[in-house]
């Protein structure tokens, strides 16, 4: 296995700049996976990295070489695609050595490594079947063993779960997670769900624009997003996003909710509050971090829906014009309509700056 290095790389279709200048070390062994929305770039970088797409600029290392100008054959990399890529007419042996047969590898190693890739993702009593003949999880499990044969420096998967139901998707996850586990092995994962992101990665490189928002172990993330950007894409539901004020205290810079209620804020936000004073920022609060009972200090927020999920529900509709998000007990009465006074738990409030969307935290 090998670490990847991507060093000032870019990618331009015409005048079209999707990837403006990209800097990624992703260590041996470890588990990335590259998040974000539509057109964010993450796709272009894995293919760049796998040499389906040639980078206008930049270099790719995957170890001590430099691959940048090399032929995808060369890399010794493996991609395991969204739509598996199966031959339909072969039986699951003959699509997990294909890759071999067609470098005119002798008959008995290409038995024997089916053989061991097919133990590995449970395939070993299907390898007669035909990709019809499976499942959609199988079938992936399949693309995932063609992969595993060639014995690759680094894993590169392109939205591999996104055909399947949501059953299958965790069960996938699962598999995914424990293969790396057990071989150890570096892995490039894209994906635009951010519950995979969270689940499968050691570390999370959140991309926006062809740029990286933010690169750290999913708590962090969770915990202290260096931005608005972050923070509303990591979470499920998003974080919730008020406009308030900071203002002075005898016992330090409070908060002033919508509707003139002060909070504390966590201590941590320190001289990075204290210097806005007075001045307009963004709070964070995710639903979880909300409780129904209207006590002291609390917003009141407009319901206009309701879900039951059997533990909890999620009152959704607004707050001060913005929409907003609660997570209250199952046994809380609501309809669509009412005002329902919401109590945010101070110590996992998020403060942002209103004009460049940093965390206060960030700034000290």
């Amino acid at each position: 296995m090998a670490s990847v290095t991507l060093s000032g790389l870019t990618k331009s279709f015409g005048a079209l700049q999707i990837i403006p200048d990209l800097h990624l070390q992703i260590a041996d062994r470890e588990f990335v996976v590259l998040v974000g929305p539509s057109g964010c770039g993450k796709t272009t970088a894995l293919r760049m990295i796998a040499g389906l797409e040639a980078s206008s600029g930049g270099t790719i290392s995957i170890g001590a070489r430099d691959v940048t100008a090399l032929r995808p054959g060369l890399r010794n990399v493996a991609m395991v695609f969204q739509n598996y890529a199966l031959y339909p007419h072969m039986t699951v042996a003959a699509n997990i050595g294909y890759g071999m047969k067609a470098r005119g590898e002798n008959p008995q190693a290409i038995e024997k490594a089916v053989t061991k890739a097919a133990r590995i993702v449970a395939l070993d009593t299907l390898l007669q079947r035909r990709p019809k003949e499976l499942s959609g999880g199988q079938r992936q499990r399949v693309a995932i063993a063609r992969a595993l044969v060639r014995d690759p420096d680094v894993f590169l998967f392109d939205e591999p779960l996104s055909n399947l139901d949501a059953k299958l998707r965790v069960e996938m996850r699962t598999e995914i997670r424990k293969l790396h586990r057990d071989l150890q092995a570096t892995m490039i994962y894209v994906t635009h769900d951010q519950v995979e992101a969270m689940t499968l990665a050691d570390r999370v490189v959140v991309m926006n624009g062809g740029r990286i928002e933010q690169a750290a172990d999913p708590m962090t993330l969770y915990a202290r997003p260096a931005n608005v950007f972050v923070a509303g894409f990591i979470g499920a539901p998003s974080m919730n996003f008020v406009d308030v004020t900071a203002v002075a205290a005898p016992d330090g810079p409070q908060i002033r909710l919508p509707g003139g209620a002060l909070i504390t804020p966590p201590t941590a936000f320190g001289a990075g509050l204290t210097a806005r004073i007075g001045q307009p920022l963004i709070m964070g609060i995710r639903p979880e971090h909300l409780t129904e009972s209207p006590g002291t200090p609390h917003m009141d927020m407009t319901v206009e829906n309701i879900e039951t999920l059997g533990s909890h529900k999620l009152l959704i509709g607004t707050m001060a014009g913005a929409p907003f998000t609660a997570q209250v007990s199952p046994g809380y009465t609501a309809v669509d309509g009412q005002t329902a006074g919401i109590t945010p738990d101070p110590q996992h409030l998020h403060l942002f700056d209103a004009t460049t969307k940093l965390s206060l935290l960030a700034a000290g």
